[in-house]
């Protein structure tokens, strides 16, 4: 019997071994073609979540089509960990547009995404978001209404993915009536409407006025990456006033880093009354700002 089992043993160390070269140098891999893929996905069984992760990135670039169903297995698989679950997810989104034929992978996902499982719901919503999944939209529209938060946050997610512009409309409405959390992952989200920049913008200007700190400050932080600071110095200006500090810092350091020497004495006595902040965070970068424009 001990025999027996160490015999069992041998062949999964082997494998794992293999498996780890394989992602080490990918050109191994891709020398040995479908015996490459085969190994991998046997690989997967016994790999730990972190080789699994390599292996998920591996094959999802190289073997789509024979790594696709695999994939869903061990997305819906209730033994599998929730990392590895998510991961599949995650793969499956990236490699859904190049698939030559979708349509059974979309119609066992949107079955799953209507599960009365959380879990299955909650990867299934996200598995559907990719680049023109269009027959996905109103099932994820659905999942914007779900009652697992996480699930709607997730749907959030997917609904960008689609990068479909008509979908701003419907995720600006929930912005204005969607829950908190849900307003916090659009917000997050909307940059990835780039043909839409402008009224963008706009939302998150809108934002900025919000009762809701959290909602004002992730605002200001979703702000800066699609507009330059020093086209809008006056909007932080005025946020150097709000009543939350972590949005006063940011302001601050976003001014700090947009403008010259000569604009920071325009403001400078402004400068100077955050030496009496609250926020011992906001005194120590007013110092700092103050010495460098000495």
């Amino acid at each position: 019997m001990k025999k027996s089992h160490v015999i069992e043993l041998e062949p999964k160390a082997r494998i794992l071994e293999r498996a780890k070269k394989y992602v080490e140098s990918v050109e191994s891999f891709l020398d040995d073609g479908d015996q490459g893929v085969a190994l991998l996905l046997r690989a997967m069984k016994h790999a730990d979540r972190d080789l699994k992760r390599e292996i998920m990135f591996v094959l999802g670039t190289f073997a789509k089509e024979e790594f696709a169903w695999p994939l869903y297995d061990l997305m819906t698989d209730p033994l599998e960990l929730p990392e590895v679950r998510n991961d599949a997810a995650i793969q499956l989104s990236v490699i859904g547009p190049f698939l030559k034929e979708p349509q059974p992978l979309i119609d066992r996902l949107l079955k799953e995404a209507n599960s009365s499982d959380v879990e299955r719901r909650l990867h299934a919503t996200f598995a559907l978001g990719w680049k023109e999944n269009c027959q996905a939209a109103i099932p994820l529209i659905e999942r914007l209404y779900d009652g697992d938060v996480q699930v709607q946050q997730t749907a959030v997610n997917a609904l960008c993915n689609l990068k479909d512009d008509r979908i701003l409309n419907l995720l600006l409405d929930r912005l204005e009536h969607g829950p908190l959390e849900q307003k916090r992952t659009i917000l997050f989200n909307l940059w990835r409407f780039d043909s839409k920049g402008e009224r963008v913008k706009e939302v998150y200007l809108k934002y900025l006025e919000h009762e809701n700190s959290d909602i004002r400050f992730n605002a200001l932080v979703c702000l800066g990456p699609i507009t330059g600071s020093r086209d809008y110095i006056e909007v932080y200006r005025k946020c150097l006033k709000d009543k939350d500090g972590r949005t006063r810092e940011l302001a601050l350091k976003r001014l700090a880093e947009e403008t010259e020497s000569a604009d920071l004495t325009s403001f400078r006595p402004e400068i100077e009354a955050f030496l009496n902040d609250p926020d011992m965070n906001i005194k120590k970068l007013a110092l700092e700002i103050l010495r460098k424009d000495r």
